[in-house]
């Protein structure tokens, strides 16, 4: 009886929590089932980080994704969410009307409808920076305004008082279509509260694709072959190359569907590549492109609704690449500094608007994209794993289909961009 429990002790090892959140196991020895269920992402982990030593430079986009890691995935349908920011611009609609209850002692009331009045609220600040006033004190100055009030109903628009004329100042001419800039609230001594503005988060989704790739060996090939590390013979290298190649092309060029296999009535999963979930799109004539060009470039993928990561990558085909590689090198932009990250050697593009990790992906070439490119910010791309990538051997000997050994690699994963308006898709001509 002693021999039966301590048997069964052993055979099903415990896992207790440590007293700082770790895990330990007792009463048996350490399995790859203990392992994962103790630590989920330890084996992962270390799988990855054998995947991503083959052949990094030709698979950037899957190269990074388990380079800064994947979230786990509960379902092979993923949702997730996009925070996005605020507007902070707006453009005048029609023409300024001046106050009918204009107060001697204030400076210039008047009423202007805008483009979208539910972006502005009471106590906003706003500027009209194609407006220029004289100040009291005799300087030039933006037109900058307080919103006393949001009109609804019949007579839309703001209610607004000027804050840098004087009160015997003609209210200045604003036409239709001039800029409006939403600065910070300005509230009073005795103000607790003011208008109320919540961000709600849009949700979307992709589906994890499952990946295989499948290697087959006669026994005298096995024997013959020589296992190092993770068990890779140069057969299986081959293979799981092809597979991350494959990966590559999905993860950046695939559509998403669902769909019945007619002849294996199941169903089939295809995952939404990151370039069409990017966000913003810019256009590059590749036969006149110039220094101007690509810092007109950098501009769009760093400010506005671009603005997220100082650094951010550029992964780009081979004609793309060479319209680059024309321009000289000044102090403005540098491409002449290589940089290692992820195990990917970069050439790194700088300016004042942030810098630009660029190489070239030959998926892009091979998928019809040698003249584009796509700016990717890391920070934001996220990969889902529903499978986490694994190996396992079948003998299909026993089976009784062939005299050989068989191994299956096997990734059920998708790429997500969390904040789509960081990314940019370059599309590059040469007319």
């Amino acid at each position: 009886m002693t021999n039966t429990t301590n048997n069964q002790t052993t055979n099903n090892p415990q896992i207790i929590s440590g007293t700082t959140g770790g895990a330990h196991l007792t009463d048996g020895p350490l399995t790859t089932t203990a392992a994962t269920a103790g630590s989920p992402d330890l084996l992962t982990s270390e799988i990855d980080s054998r995947i991503v030593k083959i052949r990094p430079m030709a698979t950037p986009i899957d190269q990074i994704s388990r380079m800064v890691g994947s979230r786990p995935a509960s379902s092979m349908k993923v949702e997730y969410y996009s925070v996005d920011t605020r507007p902070v611009e707006s453009t005048v609609k029609g023409r300024s009307k001046a106050s009918a209850d204009q107060l001697p002692d204030l400076p210039p009331t008047f009423t202007v409808a805008t483009a979208n009045d539910r972006l502005f609220a009471p106590t906003d600040t706003i500027m009209f920076p194609d407006v220029t006033v004289e100040t009291p004190g005799g300087q030039e100055e933006a037109l900058t305004c307080y919103v006393s009030d949001v009109l609804t109903g019949t007579e839309s628009g703001l209610k607004l008082i000027a804050l840098n004329m004087g009160s015997d100042d003609e209210i200045p001419e604003l036409t239709d279509g001039m800029k409006i800039v939403r600065m910070g609230r300005a509230a009073a001594e005795l103000d607790v509260q003011t208008a109320q503005f919540e961000a709600l988060p849009v949700k979307d989704h992709n589906y994890c694709q499952i990946f295989k790739a499948q290697v087959e060996q006669s026994a005298l090939m096995r024997l013959s072959s020589k296992e190092v590390g993770w068990n890779l013979s140069d057969q299986e290298e081959v293979a799981i190359m092809d597979m991350r190649m494959g990966m590559e092309k999905s993860f950046l060029f695939g559509t998403m569907a669902r769909l019945t296999d007619p002849r294996k009535m199941d169903e089939v999963l295809f995952t939404r590549g990151i370039w069409n979930q990017a966000g913003e799109e810019a256009t590059l004539s590749l036969g006149s492109l110039t220094q101007n060009d690509l810092i007109e470039l950098m501009k769009k993928a760093f400010t506005g609704n671009a603005a997220g990561s100082p650094r951010k990558v550029l992964v780009a085909g081979s004609e793309l690449i060479l319209a680059i590689n024309k321009l000289e090198s000044t102090k403005v932009i540098m491409a002449g500094d290589t940089i290692t990250r992820w195990g990917i050697d970069f050439n790194e593009i700088r300016s004042k608007f942030g810098s630009l990790y660029v190489v070239h992906a030959e998926v892009f070439d091979q998928c019809g994209h040698a003249n584009d490119g796509l700016i990717i910010d890391p920070q934001y791309l996220t990969k889902y794993t529903h499978v986490p990538f694994r190996v396992e051997r079948l003998d299909l000997k026993k089976s009784g289909v062939r005299n050989t050994d068989a191994l299956v690699a096997t990734e059920a994963s998708c790429l997500v961009l969390r904040h789509p308006k960081t990314h940019v898709k370059i599309r590059g001509t040469w007319d």
